[in-house]
């Protein structure tokens, strides 16, 4: 049997299509292939550069991503809505801190485990570390307030 080259051209197209949209879902954090998931909350006085789709890592391993974030009616806090692979289990006593991955790179949360009770779906992470405000320091070395 004898295949003509418009048939395995037409292949090699549909074969692109399906790799280049697997790899539009996977590197654009398209929720298609769920996981497993449940979701925490963080307050923080400030999430300055941090965005929707961010990394949540343990020990510098991805554990989830922010879903969502919103300024508190009450208070003027940001609350992060964190979604966490149901694998992973997080302790009432966790810290969630803001990072900087290198010196001018992508925000992210990193959670240091603590000991405790794990917390369930809808519960909050108490202890907060803000993101620390680079153009703030340095105004302050300028204007020598340091």
């Amino acid at each position: 049997m004898k295949v003509s080259k418009e048939t395995s051209v037409g292949f090699f197209v549909v074969i692109g299509f399906i790799c280049l949209g697997y790899l539009t879902v996977k590197l654009g954090n398209i929720g298609l292939f769920n996981r497993n998931e449940y979701c925490v909350f963080a307050t923080f006085k400030t999430v300055s550069g941090l965005k929707v789709g961010a990394e949540v890592t343990i020990a510098g391993v991805q554990v989830g991503r922010v879903k969502s974030i919103e300024l508190d009616k009450k208070y003027p806090q940001a609350v992060v809505k964190l979604s966490i692979f149901s694998s992973v289990s997080i302790t009432d006593m966790a810290i969630a801190s803001i990072k900087t991955s290198g010196l001018i790179g992508e925000k992210f949360i990193s959670i240091s485990p603590g000991g405790g009770k794990i917390i369930d779906n809808n519960s909050e992470i108490v202890d907060t570390e803000s993101a620390i405000d680079i153009e703030e320091l340095v105004s302050k070395y300028i204007f020598q307030k340091v």
